[in-house]
């Protein structure tokens, strides 16, 4: 059978080629993970990120000055990356913790409790989340899409009584910002009870009966997987 280009083999060359590419695919990865790593710190601690320089989110990713042009054309690239990375963190700490549930309102009432439980566990995540603030509520990431989805499941099934999805979406966004604004600010006035309290409300609100609302707003928790980087 002769040697074409589809099924001839590679030359030692090309073999010895493919390792050190994905060698060096890794460590892009790597990097441009140290850069979004740092740009997360940073929105943690101040929110703003105008007066943060390249030269300074460089440093704290421990990666050469250059190396942020291989990556991002800016630094509101980067820090877009960022609150990406935090939103696709989130969504997928959600879906984790909500299979298996079928009633959309215990759905939406654990992505509520575990939201508002993110101070405790994931407090670099709550930050960045109340730092960016009403932003946040029309990302096609993290809890607003999951949330959509779920009062719309909810109301299809006769479990909430609202006339229109996006103002509940508003309603329990902007409460869960608040309520984390609050933890933070002042972490005695709140604690893992008031999530289910919060919960317990916004599901009220819904046209839940008070007793029914309670009870899947009690109901015990998934455990939600731990932060790596939660300073």
């Amino acid at each position: 059978m002769p040697q074409t280009a589809k099924n001839r083999p590679p030359s030692r060359h090309q073999a010895a080629d493919a390792p050190a590419q994905t060698r060096l695919n890794r460590r892009k990865a790597r990097t441009r993970q140290a850069l979004i790593d740092a740009a997360k710190t940073f929105l943690a601690k101040q929110g703003s990120t105008a007066d943060v320089s390249i030269l300074e989110i460089t440093e704290a990713a421990d990666v050469g000055f250059g190396s942020f042009y291989n990556h991002f054309g800016s630094k509101t690239e980067l820090f877009h990356a960022a609150i990406d990375d935090v939103l696709e963190e989130h969504g997928r700490m959600l879906d984790k913790c909500a299979a298996g549930l079928d009633d959309p309102a215990e759905v939406f009432a654990v992505s509520v409790r575990l939201t508002g439980r993110l101070v405790p566990t994931h407090p670099q995540m709550a930050r960045i989340l109340t730092q960016t603030g009403l932003s946040y509520l029309d990302s096609d990431r993290g809890l607003a899409p999951r949330a959509l989805h779920d009062v719309r499941c909810a109301i299809e099934a006769g479990r909430f009584k609202v006339a229109n999805p996006y103002v509940a979406l508003a309603t329990a966004g902007g409460s869960l910002l608040a309520f984390l604004h609050i933890w933070l600010a002042h972490p005695d006035k709140v604690d893992d009870a008031a999530c289910d309290e919060l919960a317990e409300q916004i599901l009220r609100m819904f046209g839940m009966p008070p007793r029914t609302a309670r009870a899947i707003a009690h109901r015990p928790l998934p455990t939600a997987p731990s932060s790596a980087g939660s300073a």
